[in-house]
């Protein structure tokens, strides 16, 4: 397959065949972030995105993709023909082919009306994940994320009428210690108990070297929580949900004690899991076995 510099993708999309529609990023200045750091945005041309998923057919056989991910970071801001197009050859390529995903921002969500999303997803776009990072205004500007909580609420309405898997991201650590650690994850929960998303996943704040951030941490600006204060954030948040019934995950590398299942069904088992953890009871990941 062809791609251009470092890939991402969301950790389910391990199987997924990674189709690169667009370079980099539309917006490309959260200060947390280093992905597409070294990418000018751009979308690539339809005839080498068509190319590709012909070479990706005749690799893994028509018969073996079931799963395709939209790289990079925010292909549904693509112009609306072009992913139509893009969805039609992938289903025509891959007659098992059940789930397309892509990585959604909000500002470019929003440039798409709800027919046409509801178009995308009666095309075959399935699911959109969505990083929400945190609910509080304050620490989004601070980040740079370049838009608000109300924003984001939007586009995942958008993307839930449409019918599409709405997955988001929330990032544990982000605000810093004290009471900013506690506005964060408060704001994080209202949001949430709002946008009703039918997957919430958590990942720690680890500082990435191409990101802003990571020299703020290195020059003493910013200073990362402890151990601690992550399985408190966990805590309160998997307290505070009060919707569902909604998959929810903190099992990413980054994050020190790994919880997978449903709420509210698991909260009391994710509630004793952290106790104990908070109690020195149950060993949490090391250092050295967290990454990105």
């Amino acid at each position: 397959m062809r791609y251009e510099g470092q890939i991402y993708r969301p950790p389910g999309e391990w199987r997924s065949y990674l189709l690169q529609c667009t370079i980099g990023c539309s917006h490309n200045k959260c200060t947390f972030c280093g992905m597409y750091k070294t990418k000018k945005f751009r979308v690539r041309p339809m005839k080498e995105i068509i190319e590709d998923i012909a070479m990706a057919r005749e690799y893994y056989g028509p018969e073996n993709v079931d799963k395709v991910f939209l790289c990079d970071g925010d292909a549904i801001v693509m112009r609306q023909a072009h992913l139509l197009q893009i969805l039609e050859a992938l289903y025509a390529a891959f007659p098992h082919l059940r789930q397309v995903t892509v990585y959604a921002g909000t500002r470019s969500t929003m440039t798409k009306s709800q027919e046409q999303l509801i178009e995308l997803r009666q095309a075959g776009l399935t699911r959109a994940y969505l990083g929400v990072e945190s609910g509080w205004d304050e620490l989004l500007k601070k980040v740079n994320k370049g838009v608000t909580s109300e924003q984001m609420l939007q586009a995942a309405a958008l993307l839930k009428n449409a019918g599409i898997d709405l997955w988001v991201t929330v990032i544990l650590g982000l605000a810093g210690p004290g009471e900013p650690s506690k506005k964060h994850v408060e704001e994080t929960i209202r949001v949430l108990n709002r946008m009703q998303a039918n997957h919430v996943s958590c990942l720690s704040y680890m500082p990435e070297p191409n990101s802003p951030m990571y020299q703020d941490v290195k020059e003493g600006r910013f200073q990362m929580i402890t151990p601690r204060e992550y399985l408190e954030e966990t805590r309160a948040l998997v307290a505070g949900l009060n919707y569902g019934p909604f998959h929810f995950t903190s099992n990413h590398a980054s994050n020190y004690l790994p919880l997978k299942g449903t709420l509210p069904d698991d909260r009391e088992k994710f509630l004793s899991m952290i106790d104990n953890a908070l109690g020195g009871k149950q060993r949490i990941r090391s250092e050295y076995s967290r990454a990105l």
